[in-house]
C-alpha cells in the first residue's frame, strides 16, 4: 500500500488544537465478522514463476499433496528444495535427487511436528524467513507460493515493512490497526490468496521485518479493527500526501464516506516536496508513440491538485493520459505534480516550421493508443528536458504515514490518528 521513505530527524510539527479529536472507545463488534477458531488466517502470495526455490530452517518439514495426506517428501533442517514446471509436469529437486510429483490442486509444505510454525520461522523463500504453512499451487504455466499464516502472527512483519520500527508506538499502533483491518477486508474465500506481499496490497517481508516495537504495537492493539456502519472499513494508507489527503471518489470509482480529504501533517516528510529531472532519452522511452515529449499540459486536476488528465505533446503526436498513467510511465512519486520545460542549451536552427502533431488518445484504463501514431517528424529544435515538481508519495487516500508520525510526536494516540484519517469509523474488536 505504501513505501516509507528515508528517515531524517526533523523539528516537531505543531498541530492545530482543533484537530485534537476525541479518543474512540472500543465497543463490541456484534456479528459483523464470522467468529474464528483462534486468530483468522491470512493467505499471502509470496512469489510466482515457473520455478520456486526454498529451504527448511531449524525444523524438519514435510511436503504433502493434501492437509492429511501422507508425506511425499521430508526435508531435514537446513535443506534446499526446488520445484519446477517442465513440459507441463511438476518436478522437485532436493538432496535426495529429482522426481516428478503427482498432479494435485496444491502441495503443502509444513512442519513435520504438529503445532510448530505459529511463532517460529519454518522456511526461507527469496532470502526471507517465514512462519506458518506454505501452499504451492499451479496456475496455468506458473507456480504460486502462498503463505498461510495467522493474522496476528503476520502483522508484526507488515508493520515493520510499511513503517520504520523506530517510530513512536502510537504511529505503529495506527499502522497495525489499519493493516489488520485491510487484511481482513481483503479476505477472498473463493480465491487462492487474499493479499500479495508487495505494495499492490501491503508489504510483508517476513520475520526479518519484525522488531520488539512492531510486535508490541500489534500485541497492544490485538483484534482492533475499524468499522463503518457495521462493515469493515477499507483502510488504505500511503507515505505522504503533500499537505492534504485525497477524496477516494476523486481518484477511484467510488467515494467512501470515511475516505474524505483532510489536512495532513507531513510537512517534515522528505517527500513532502520533490523534483525529478526528465531528460529527453527518458521521455522518448516513456512516450515512444509521440516520439518523445516537448511539453506536458495538465488538463484537469482534483480539488487537492492531483492530475486527473494530461496532454503529452511530442514531435510525432499528442497523447491524452490519466494521472495514474502519467505517474506510471514517468515513475513519479505521486500525481500531485506540475511540469516545467527546461530548454536545451543549443537549439537546432534549420529554418523549417514544425508541422502540427496528430492527436492520439488512450482509454481510461489501458495505456495502448486508440489510434496509430503518425511517423515521427523531424524537430526543428533540440529536444527539451522536463522538470517534474511534485508533492507527496503514493495515492494520497486514507492514512498518511508521515502524518501519523507527526501526530504521534505531538502525543496523539493511535485512536486519534485513526479517527482523523478515517472519518466516522469506529474502533472495535473482531470476534
Amino acid at each position: 500500500m505504501a513505501l516509507h521513505s528515508l528517515i531524517s530527524r526533523r523539528s516537531a510539527v505543531i498541530l492545530p488544537l482543533a484537530l485534537a479529536l476525541p479518543v474512540v472507545a472500543l465497543v463490541p463488534s456484534g456479528s459483523e465478522l464470522q467468529a474464528q477458531q483462534g486468530e483468522p488466517e491470512i493467505r499471502v502470495l509470496l512469489a510466482e514463476g515457473n520455478e520456486i526455490r526454498l529451504s527448511s530452517l531449524r525444523q524438519p518439514l514435510v511436503l504433502r499433496s493434501g492437509a492429511r495426506s501422507p508425506a511425499l517428501l521430508e526435508l531435514a533442517p537446513a535443506t534446499a528444495l526446488v520445484l519446477r514446471l517442465q513440459g507441463g509436469r511438476l518436478q522437485v529437486e532436493s538432496e535426495a535427487g529429482s522426481r516428478e510429483l503427482p498432479a494435485a490442486t496444491g502441495l503443502w509444505l509444513e512442519a513435520k511436528e504438529p503445532g510448530v510454525g505459529a511463532r517460529e520461522a519454518l522456511f526461507q523463500l527469496q532470502k526471507r524467513h517465514y512462519r506458518g504453512r506454505l501452499m504451492l499451487r499451479r496456475e496455468g504455466q506458473t507456480l504460486q507460493a502462498i503463505n498461510h499464516i495467522g493474522l496476528e502472527t503476520y502483522l508484526p512483519s507488515v508493520v515493520g515493512s510499511e513503517m520504520p520500527a523506530s517510530w513512536p508506538q502510537a504511529a505503529l499502533r495506527a499502522q497495525a490497526v489499519a493493516a489488520r483491518t485491510y487484511a481482513l477486508r481483503q479476505r477472498k474465500p473463493g480465491s487462492a490468496f487474499d493479499v500479495t506481499a508487495t505494495v499492490s496490497s501491503q508489504v510483508y517481508k517476513g520475520v526479518e521485518a519484525e522488531t520488539d516495537s512492531t510486535r508490541s504495537a500489534v500485541a497492544s492493539t490485538r483484534s482492533q479493527v475499524l468499522f463503518y456502519q457495521g462493515k469493515l472499513a477499507t483502510t488504505v494508507f500511503h507515505s505522504s500526501s503533500g499537505g492534504r489527503t485525497e477524496n477516494s471518489g476523486d481518484l477511484w470509482t467510488r467515494q467512501l464516506p470515511y475516505l474524505v480529504s483532510v489536512p495532513d501533517f507531513d510537512h517534515n516528510s522528505p517527500v513532502h516536496q520533490w523534483e525529478k529531472p526528465l531528460p529527453p532519452q527518458a521521455l522518448r522511452q516513456a512516450f515512444a508513440e509521440t516520439g518523445g515529449v516537448r511539453r506536458i499540459d495538465v488538463l484537469a486536476t482534483t480539488a487537492t491538485g492531483r492530475v486527473r488528465q494530461a496532454r503529452v505533446i511530442g514531435p510525432a503526436g499528442t497523447l491524452v493520459v490519466t494521472g495514474p498513467q502519467l505517474r506510471s510511465r514517468l515513475g513519479l512519486r505521486s500525481t500531485k505534480v506540475r511540469f516545467e520545460v527546461v530548454e536545451p542549451s543549443r537549439p537546432l536552427t534549420r529554418g523549417l516550421p514544425t508541422p502540427p502533431p496528430p492527436v492520439l488518445a488512450v482509454s481510461r484504463v489501458s495505456t495502448t493508443p486508440l489510434a496509430q501514431p503518425f511517423p515521427a517528424v523531424d524537430s526543428a529544435t533540440e529536444a527539451p528536458s522536463l522538470l517534474a515538481i511534485g508533492r507527496g508519495f503514493g495515492h494520497g487516500v486514507g492514512m498518511s504515514q508521515w502524518g501519523a508520525l507527526a501526530m504521534a510526536e505531538q502525543g496523539r494516540s493511535h485512536e486519534t490518528i485513526l479517527s482523523h484519517y478515517f472519518r466516522g469509523t469506529q474502533l472495535r474488536r473482531y470476534p
